[in-house]
């Protein structure tokens, strides 16, 4: 089937964040003397605020509530975007720019809604894409597929004419659920096991070659 939009997701294909948001998880747990692992990253890595805001308050020992560790969190993420602490990945302009100017593109990011919009003013992308979600306006974050269902209804389209572009395994699983032609980009630093890698339509070394892949799938 042709490919008649794609989908991005944001933390580690756009921009280089995902480290960010390890470093709030930590910082907010070292404020109350909890330790944070990086088995801690994996196992949050893809859900929504919600869940990962959850997973780390049951962690604590004082009482502090999710809301509490999702406001500190996306808090010191908006922070770090300000200062400029999340800079665009190599080739994700370009990358960007080449799929927009041939199909709409989309957004289904694990990220705070406040840090999406956060991120794309800061980097200018905010009218490239027609349609963003956050997998905290779904009832499940990534590995469901539910912020990618949501992203192809945005787009008025059907999720298998759309390519997802992915970096987590949670997020590789999550696109290949919704049914959507997967590019997997996999993370340098928090590299995808490699059951996810394996449901990957294609798997690129770098935002270059994901570019020259895509442009061959679309109109």
């Amino acid at each position: 089937m042709t490919i008649q939009a794609v989908v991005f997701d944001l933390d580690g294909v756009i921009v280089d964040s995902e480290h960010l948001w390890e470093e709030a998880w930590r910082a907010c747990c070292r404020r109350r003397g909890v330790g944070w692992s990086r088995d801690d990253t994996t196992t949050v890595q893809g859900m929504s605020a919600p869940e990962w805001s959850a997973y780390v308050a049951r962690k604590l020992t004082d009482g502090t509530t999710a809301d509490v560790v999702a406001d500190e969190c996306v808090g010191h993420v908006i922070e770090a975007v300000h200062n400029d602490e999340a800079p665009l990945l190599t080739g994700a302009g370009e990358l960007v720019a080449a799929t927009a100017a041939r199909v709409p593109i989309g957004l289904a990011s694990s990220a705070a809604r406040r840090v999406i919009d956060a991120v794309l003013v800061e980097h200018e992308l905010t009218e490239r894409f027609s349609a963003t979600v956050s997998s905290e306006e779904v009832d499940r974050g990534k590995p469901h597929p539910d912020v990618y269902l949501a992203a192809t209804r945005r787009l008025g389209l059907a999720p298998e004419s759309c390519l997802a572009i992915e970096d987590s395994g949670n997020g590789i699983r999550a696109a290949h659920a919704a049914g959507l032609y997967v590019v997997a980009i996999p993370n340098a630093v928090y590299p995808p096991k490699a059951d996810a890698v394996k449901l990957a339509d294609y798997v690129a070394r770098d935002h270059a070659e994901a570019t020259r892949h895509i442009e061959q799938r679309l109109p």
